[in-house]
Order: structure tokens, then C-alpha cells, then sequence
């Protein structure tokens, strides 16, 4: 765990999927993938929104076990088709400051590593349920990628 240079601090995930960038970029910024491979186990996206431009907007809404719905939001700062996107993160409601998160997709032959930077993370409480929650986000693009239904 490390301070983000905004403040805050910083996380790293990274997940090798064999699967070309440009496939990995469109399951990243297509809404109907990202409903099919979104959240981390157990949590069920309800609905995705997403307008893959600068300053174009996203909105996810998972849907939790207990029968919660979260909602994260946030607008597109760079998209570098297909090695990167940029965007802020943000729950809704709420008052918090906007998180900002890059995602990088690095060809490696016929593979690709997904590294997914999320910074200004307020507290290491927070940062432990954004680690949790990508990897389990990274599982189901990897599923969703490869054909395999996801449980």
C-alpha cells in the first residue's frame, strides 16, 4: 500500500487473461459485457451505463447480497484505445471525494496483463475492499472472456 501522489492512498492489481487488448478494451467499455462480468463474488451487476468518451460518464449499480444496491459513478479523464482508460470512481450517494482509477491492458503475445491502478483511496479499510472487490471483478472478466459461466 502506497500514497498516491494526489493523496490518499494507492492500489495495484494486476491479472494476466488470454485474451488480445482490444477484446479486453471492449469487455471494459461495452455496457452489456460489463453487466455480464462486473462485481466481485457474490455481488450481481444490476445495470451499466457507460459512454466511452472523454468526459463521457459511467454508472454501474451492483446489486449486494443482503438486497442493497451500490452505485458507482464517475467520467472518463483519457482513453488510449485499446492500452487505457482513465476514470474517476465515485459511490453515490455520498460526499467523499472522487477516487480516480487507471486501467491499462499490456499485450504480453497472446496474452494480456490487466493492471488497474485505483488511487486516492481515503482510509486502508477502503483500500482493502477495493483490492478484494477487483480481483473478484478480474475473475469474472476472466470468465467472461474465456466463455465460462460465471458462479
Amino acid at each position: 500500500m502506497t500514497a498516491s501522489k494526489a493523496g490518499g492512498l494507492r492500489l495495484v492489481v494486476r491479472r494476466v487473461i488470454a485474451a488480445s487488448p482490444e477484446r479486453l478494451f471492449e469487455a471494459w467499455t461495452t455496457s452489456s459485457q460489463v453487466q455480464a462480468w462486473w462485481g466481485p463474488r457474490d455481488v450481481r451487476c444490476a445495470s451499466a451505463e457507460i459512454d466511452a468518451r472523454v468526459g463521457g460518464r459511467y454508472r454501474i449499480a451492483n446489486a449486494l447480497p443482503d438486497g442493497r444496491v451500490v452505485v458507482i459513478a464517475g467520467e472518463f479523464l483519457a482513453i488510449d484505445r485499446p492500452s487505457e482508460l482513465v476514470y474517476t470512481w465515485h459511490i453515490e450517494p455520498g460526499e467523499a471525494a472522487p477516487e480516480r482509477v487507471t486501467v491499462r491492458f499490456e499485450a504480453r503475445g497472446a496474452e494480456t496483463e490487466v493492471v488497474v491502478i485505483h488511487e486516492q483511496i481515503a482510509d486502508p479499510r477502503k483500500r482493502d475492499e477495493h483490492e478484494a472487490g477487483w480481483s473478484g471483478c478480474l475473475d469474472g472478466l476472466v470468465a467472461h472472456v474465456s466463455g465460462d459461466a460465471r458462479s
